[in-house]
Parts: C-alpha cells; sequence; structure tokens
C-alpha cells in the first residue's frame, strides 16, 4: 500500500467517497513508464466507475518509447510481441486503477492521480512493466525469508526560467531546453544563509512532500548553485519508488507554476552545475523482523551483509543501466567529486560506490549506493538492487576488502552508455529473476537512444575541426 494513501479503505466506493467530498473535478489516470516518467490520461470523476470497472486504453507505443518520445521498435514494417505482447501497429493497452495508489493533489486541488498497473487486452499483468519488475524482485527476496527496506537521498536543481523557447521553430524533438539562471550562486554547502535565500520554494516543496504523504526527513543546500537535497524516512521498496516518482513530478510541476525550471537532469551542461546523485541507503529485515545487517562485533559483517554486499559489487556493471539509463548518467562519475568511479566498498567513505555503516546494535546498519542518478527509474533501480543482493547471498560471495582509496582501483564503472549495454546484455542475473524478454526489451530502448546521440555533432566537435580542415 502506497503511503500517500494509507488512510483510505482498498475499495472503489470509497475513492467515490472521497472525490466528492474534496470536491475533485479530474483524475489524471498514470502509470510509471519505462524511464520513471509518469503518462496516462486524464479522466472527469464521472468516469472513475468505468475507469474500476473496464481499465482505460491507452496506446501501446508509450511502453516503446526511448527518452526523446521516439517509438524504438518497429510497429508498422513487422509484428512486434515483447513479453507476450504484441505491439503491431500502436494497439492498445489497458491501464488498470488500484485504488490503494490514489492521491489528491495539493498544488491542484480539484485533480488527483490514481497510479495504474499495465495490463495487455486480455487482463494479464505487461511483464516489462515498472510494476511486475520491482514486484518480480520483491517476491523472490520474500521466498528468501527476508524483506528489504530503503531510504532515499535525491538531488535536484531549480533554476528561474528566463525564456521557455516556446517558438515555432524550437519545437523540436526533444524539444529545445529553456534558458534559465541560477537562483543561488551555490559552493556554500549547507550554509544557513543560502537556504534562508530560496527557504520560500523549499518550504512549498515539503509541504507538497508532506500533503502527498512522502515523509521528507531533511532539505539541504548541495554544493552546486541552484542544488538542493531531499532525504525521505526508511520504507518498503514499493513505497520508495513511488515515493520517488511523485517526488520528481511534483518538484517539476510546482516549479513550473513559479516560473521556475526542476531539473534532475545527472550533469547538466551549465556553467559550474553539480551533478546530481540518487544515494539508496538499504538493509535487510527476517520475515521474523530482525535485523539482517547488525553485526556481532565492529568491523564485522553479517553473512547475509558480506553476501549482500558482494551481490551489489559483481552485479554493478550489469545493473548501471537501470541505474544510470541516460547518455549523461556517465558524464556524473569524475574523480574526487563524491561520485564513484570504481566498483569498491568502503567504511563510511563518500568516495566509494557503497558506503557501509554498520555497528554492533545499530538496527539502522545498512549500505549506501551512491552509483545511481536521478535520471533513474526508480522501480528498476531498486529491483536491480534487491536481486542484485539476493543473488550474492545465494551464491555465497564474499566481498573484497574495504577501500580506503576509492578513486584508485582496478574495476571501474562503465564510461558510457554504450559499455553499460554490453555488460547488462552480457549478464545472468536478470534472466533469472525476471521475464525473458526485459534484457532484450531494455537494450533495444537503450540502443536506439544511444545510437541517436552517435549521430549528433557535439560542440566540441565543431570547436575542435570546424576551423582546422
Amino acid at each position: 500500500m502506497s503511503m500517500g494513501c494509507c488512510n483510505l479503505k482498498s475499495d472503489e466506493k470509497q475513492i467515490s467517497e472521497l472525490i466528492n467530498a474534496k470536491g475533485i473535478e479530474t483524475i489524471r489516470v498514470v502509470f510509471v513508464d519505462q524511464h520513471g516518467i509518469l503518462r496516462g490520461k486524464t479522466i472527469v470523476s464521472s468516469a472513475i466507475k468505468s475507469a474500476f470497472e473496464n481499465g482505460v486504453k491507452v496506446p501501446s507505443t508509450l511502453l516503446l518509447k526511448d527518452t526523446s518520445h521516439r517509438t524504438a521498435f518497429p510497429i508498422w514494417s513487422s509484428v512486434k510481441e515483447v513479453s507476450g505482447v504484441t505491439f503491431n501497429g500502436a494497439n492498445d493497452v489497458i491501464l488498470r486503477p488500484n485504488p490503494k495508489r490514489f492521491y489528491p493533489i495539493p498544488w491542484s486541488p480539484h485533480s488527483a492521480f490514481i497510479f495504474c498497473s499495465v495490463e495487455d487486452l486480455n487482463g494479464n499483468e505487461i511483464s516489462i512493466s515498472s510494476d511486475a519488475i520491482l514486484s518480480a524482485a520483491t517476491k523472490a527476496l520474500k521466498e528468501a525469508g527476508y524483506v528489504a527496506i530503503f531510504g532515499l537521498e535525491v538531488e535536484f536543481q531549480i533554476f528561474r526560467t528566463i525564456d521557455e523557447c516556446l517558438s515555432h521553430e524550437k519545437a523540436i524533438m526533444p524539444p529545445t531546453p529553456v534558458k534559465t539562471e541560477n537562483l543561488t550562486q551555490g559552493h556554500q554547502y549547507l550554509t544557513e544563509a543560502k537556504y534562508s535565500e530560496v527557504e520560500e520554494v523549499l518550504d512549498e516543496l515539503r509541504r507538497m512532500s508532506e500533503k502527498l504523504g512522502l515523509e521528507p526527513q531533511s532539505i539541504e543546500i548541495e554544493m552546486g548553485p541552484s542544488q538542493f537535497e531531499f532525504t525521505f524516512a526508511a520504507a518498503d521498496p514499493q513505497t520508495q519508488a513511488e515515493r520517488f516518482v511523485l517526488f520528481r513530478t511534483m518538484v517539476k510541476e510546482v516549479c513550473f507554476r513559479r516560473g521556475l525550471h526542476a531539473s534532475f537532469m545527472p550533469k547538466p551542461a551549465l556553467p559550474n552545475a553539480a551533478a546530481n546523485g540518487w544515494h539508496l541507503h538499504q538493509s535487510l529485515i527476517t520475515i521474523g523482523g530482525n535485523p539482517a545487517f547488525v553485526p556481532k562485533e565492529e568491523h564485522l559483517l553479517s553473512n547475509e551483509a558480506k553476501g549482500w554486499l558482494a551481490g551489489l559489487l559483481d552485479n554493478a556493471e550489469a545493473c548501471c543501466l537501470l541505474t544510470n539509463p541516460t547518455v549523461n548518467s556517465y558524464k556524473r562519475f569524475t574523480p574526487y567529486q563524491l561520485a564513484p568511479n570504481q566498483i569498491q566498498w568502503g567504511r563510511d567513505n563518500r568516495g566509494a560506490m557503497l558506503r557501509v555503516l554498520m555497528h554492533p546494535n545499530d538496527p539502522a546498519s545498512r549500505i549506501e549506493n551512491r552509483v545511481a542518478d536521478t535520471s533513474a527509474n526508480p522501480f528498476y533501480a531498486i529491483a536491480a538492487q534487491i536481486v542484485s543482493g539476493l543473488d550474492g547471498m545465494t551464491r555465497g560471495l564474499n566481498p573484497p576488502s574495504a577501500t580506503e582509496t576509492p578513486y584508485e582501483g582496478h574495476q571501474a564503472l562503465p564510461s558510457n552508455l554504450y559499455s553499460a549495454i554490453e555488460a547488462f546484455e552480457r549478464s545472468n542475473l536478470f534472466p533469472k529473476y525476471f521475464c525473458n524478454d526485459f534484457q532484450s526489451y531494455m537494450t533495444t530502448l537503450k540502443r536506439f537512444e544511444w545510437d541517436r546521440y552517435l549521430m549528433s555533432i557535439s560542440d566540441w566537435e565543431q570547436q575542435e575541426y570546424f576551423g582546422l580542415f
């Protein structure tokens, strides 16, 4: 059950009553797509009964879009089947609303979100969808006798919009980026005066987060200009994945209404801009309710922690396609900038990919994975963490020694999206836990994006060669 609707009973009648009580006029019937972006249709409130009974039809191509919103699969020239679903001719799939995932929208009081699963026309959940992939991971972990707990740290930027780039010639695909300027000068990490400068907008984002039930814990001025961080209370994987999507959506929508532009891009091409990371704190609890990562002695690891840690390391390269899914993601892996570039772990070391925080008698003992960025689909990224850790425990893997020099190592993270695609494609991990087509589905999407990138001419190339030759 999503945390934002814990006060609601899980039946359609209660949702209808809530809609009437709050004067909700429109309902955004949405699902989390392959990029972690909300897509769907808006219906009038009187249509909710039909939506519950019949679902809401949308084009199946929504599952086939790359980050430019282009369809990455050949739907017109041949029958394309993915995971048992035929996508030929941009046919329909069904969004099935879940009454337990209903969120009145605090910045748009006449409207609400209702999250949906994605089904084929026979009523079967599509196994490559965000919900299905995360459910498969959590089910496998439960069968092994554990549940996972995750904590989120999310970095992002807010800029003042100075040009929305709405002229006709700028309506390209993807659209021309808006022009912006900073809200804060930056490079004054956790400085009180800088927080005060932007307190009004951060207060609004915090209040909206609280009204959505996202349980924010802290708000920080980060290092870079106009860069901020929100952290959230620990919770189960489904709750945290949904929180991330709702938070990212809320921040962008609320800021837009203020004439601001919020960006979760991993490494914006702006002067002096910092990179945005997404740090995933993770721990295990046995089905009996015992914290599995608490060591018996200082500087020792429990058996579960050893396996989980080793699994995260062993599968890190392959998982990058899910934790760092864009061309831009790999511009963040810069040495000595608090983002990892090597596959290593360290004890309370913020330069290491895995920062281990484990002490005797500390039930909050956990692993912080610092590799992911804010362009990730959180359903896929969290699922990847779960199956990687479970794989390490199942195989009885042991981690190497902790590093004291996180930027000196012999196993680097992928340097670009192409390397991540290849590692993902080689991995034997994902077919064990997910549907057979998940690997080919993701590699098709991401190779399409990579090929478009290769055909673009960069500013560096223009400067380097235009005058020389």
